[in-house]
Order: structure tokens, then sequence, then C-alpha cells
């Protein structure tokens, strides 16, 4: 029995910026009908009443691609609509191997997602979207790393930046992205105004700084006294200290905010009860536990075994086979931020867990390259993190090592060494 005999009508969407291309058949009609939908709060309103009104409130099939699209939570509101979120690439490779010529026109998208629905139907399930709670928190942690990416680009132009004219100040400080660094270069932007400071204004500034140690602060003063300028050129000088000056004020902002994203997300975080599962774990520390939730999910059903999950988060490798060749190469196509939490977390694992360091260590003595071992860690973590999300039980590690005991297993072998 197709499973889509209970939708009054399934409806096809290729969605875009401006407009929606709609390709919709009805249980009544063999016939499809095409129409174009306004991306706009009140068209899609008008839209969904009349179908509601039409079908008298059966439920409707809507078929589109992808999950984060603005359309896709415009929809959400309306508990008729049943959304089947398609993968992109599918499509593109069910057009191209139906249509050889690679020609596209959105009406016609919209009819093979349909079409693709239609045919197999066993391969696309309704999306039932998390609660508001969950989807908060992956939005957070999403975000969260995009600030964190920024910082980091940031960072870097600065250094390329001071490179050019004031050098020593990059070796005054270790971490970049704090605010001491921000503060010192938007009072001192240039080593001739640093050396202009008393030494009392100086010991001042990095106290009031929470830089504790008197021995450091000397050795910066020292260091900032004693050095000289790597150039005098003002057509170095000049441009390059009105960048830093602007780079540093995007910076110093940027800190805050992701300072209020990581109260947020702890806020979050800590009114989930799977919070407990993840809150613990080797390595996992403030910013990777959320991530972990985040991966797991509420839903207990969505993944039926552990492995189920290492496909879905692109850690399973993949294997091809083709007349007498075979080879094994990761997954492509994946949730790649969800694959990212995986590799961060495997990769801290190795200073807190005592098996993971072992295990990391064999794979190594293997010839395996550092990416391979870590994602072979992070295989078996997902296997271990699975059971104990399942079970709602915490990780214990003593319990694991003595599980590893009783099994003979050879990371014991390599503890002991």
């Amino acid at each position: 029995m197709n499973p889509f005999d209970d939708f009054a009508a399934i409806i096809g969407i290729d969605w875009a910026d401006r407009k929606h291309d709609l390709c919709l058949q009805s249980q009544e009609a063999e016939t499809l009908e095409y129409s174009v939908l306004e991306h706009r709060s009140e068209a899609i309103e008008d839209w969904a009443n009349a179908l509601r009104r039409r079908f008298d409130n059966r439920p409707v099939a809507v078929c589109i691609e992808s999950r984060k699209v603005p359309l896709i939570h415009a929809l959400l509101k309306y508990d008729f609509l049943v959304l089947f979120p398609v993968n992109p690439q599918t499509l593109c490779r069910y057009r191209r191997a139906l249509v050889p010529s690679r020609a596209k026109d959105d009406p016609s998208d919209a009819r093979l997602l349909l079409e693709l629905v239609l045919r197999h139907p066993d391969q696309f399930k309704p999306w039932s979207p998390q609660s508001a709670s969950m989807r908060t928190l992956t939005q957070l942690v999403e975000h969260r790393r995009t600030l964190v990416a920024d910082r980091v680009r940031l960072t870097n132009r600065l250094t390329a930046a001071l490179k050019l004219y004031f050098p020593q100040v990059l070796d005054w400080f270790d971490d970049k992205a704090t605010r001491v660094f921000c503060a010192f270069l938007q009072k001192w932007p240039t080593l001739q105004k640093a050396k202009r400071a008393r030494k009392e204004t100086l010991r001042g500034f990095f106290r009031d700084h929470n830089s504790r140690y008197a021995d450091v602060i000397d050795r910066r003063i020292d260091a900032i006294q004693a050095s000289i300028p790597l150039t005098e050129d003002p057509g170095v000088i000049l441009p390059n200290q009105l960048l830093v000056e602007a780079l540093i004020e995007h910076l110093a902002l940027l800190l805050d905010q992701i300072d209020h994203f990581d109260a947020k997300i702890a806020e979050c975080f800590a009114s989930f009860d799977d919070a407990a599962l993840f809150r613990d774990l080797p390595g996992a520390g403030k910013q990777l536990a959320p991530r972990l939730l985040v991966a797991f999910g509420e839903d207990r059903d969505r993944f039926g075994s552990a492995n189920a999950l290492c496909c879905y988060a692109g850690i399973a490798p993949v294997t091809e086979r083709s007349g007498n060749q075979s080879w094994v190469h990761w997954r492509y196509s994946c949730p790649k931020f969800l694959r990212q939490s995986f590799i961060e977390w495997a990769s801290q694992t190795i200073r807190y867990s005592f098996w993971a360091q072992a295990f990391y260590r064999t794979q190594r003595e293997k010839g395996k390259t550092h990416q391979m071992a870590i994602r072979a860690l992070a295989y078996k973590w997902i296997r271990i993190l699975w059971r104990c999300w399942q079970d709602r039980k915490p990780y214990d590690e003593a319990k694991y090592l003595m599980a590893l005991k009783a099994q003979g297993s050879p990371l014991v072998k390599e503890l002991g060494n």
C-alpha cells in the first residue's frame, strides 16, 4: 500500500527567494496543476487557507528540497500540511537520469519532486521537527561556531597587518583573541605610541586587565622599552594602523557576542534532562557538550542503531566496488557541522580518556594518518554514546575499562604499557 494514498493531495515545491513553483496532484484528478506562489507571508497564508478549504482540512503532503529554507519554517504552522524534505542532490541526480541534456526549469523540478516521492515512497519519511528548545539550541551552537570562524579570520587579518609595521606586539600576547590584546591595540596601535607610555601607565593597564603576575608584566614593559621599529615608512604604518584599528573594533565586539552566545547556550543546554548524559563526557566541556546533545537530539527512534547515526553523521566510511576494483572513502554528503562536532570531540578525548588515548596510539602504529585515527575513534565513541543515550545512563569510564578487560581487548594491554 502506498502511504501517500492517505493524503488528499501531494504538492511538489521548487522554492526560491521571491517565488515558488508548485505542482499539485489531488486524489480526485489525474491531471497535474501548476502554479506560482509568491514568497510573502500574506500570499503563503492565503494559499494555505485555500488548500484547507478545498480539501476540507484533510492532510496534504508537501515535497520540498532541504530543511533549512524559509518556506519550510513558514509551512510548519499549518497542521494539515505534512512535509517531506528531499535532499537537493537526490533531486539533481534524478533529473540528470531522466534528462541527459541537463535541461532545467523550476516547474519541471516541482513535477520531478512530486514524481520522485510517489515512485519511491519507502525512501522518504515525513519530517517531524524537534521541540522548539532543541531547535533553538541547534541554531545557537551552529551560529556560535560561525562566529568563532569569523574570530579566526579577524585574528589572521590582524596578524598579517601587524607583521608589516608592529610585529613585536604579537610576541607580547600569546592569545590574540582576548580582550587585553584588543584593549592594548586600541590604546597603543603603534610601537611609537607604546614606547611613549610611562611604566606605571603600562603596569596599571595590565593589572586592570587581570594580569596578576608581576614578572610577566615587567617582561612585557622591558620588551616594549627595548623594541625598535620595524619600519618608519609612513606609507606602510599609516594604512595598516587604520586597518588594525578597524579590525580590532570588530574583534572586541565579536568576543562580547561569543560570550553572549555562550551564556544563552549554557542556559538552554541546562534545561534538557539529557544534558546530564553529555555534560561530564571526557573532553566535552561547555562548548562540545551542547553540540553532542544536538547531534543525538530528543527522538530516540530517529536512529535505529549506532551505525545509522555513524552513517548519517558522515563518520562511517563508504565502500565503492566496480569490477575488480574496491576503494573506501569518507562520506561526501552529510551534515558537515554534525560530523565536525564528533571529530572535534573525539580529538579532545585523547587527552582525557585512557582507552581513547590507547586506541588512537594503536591506530597510528598501524600506519593510519591523524585524521583517519580520529575518525576511527569517533566511530567507536558514537557506538558507546548511542547505547548510553538509548539507556539514559551517563558514560562511566571505569565501567567501560572493566568491560574491555572482561572482553580481553588488546586496548587493555596497551593501557598497561
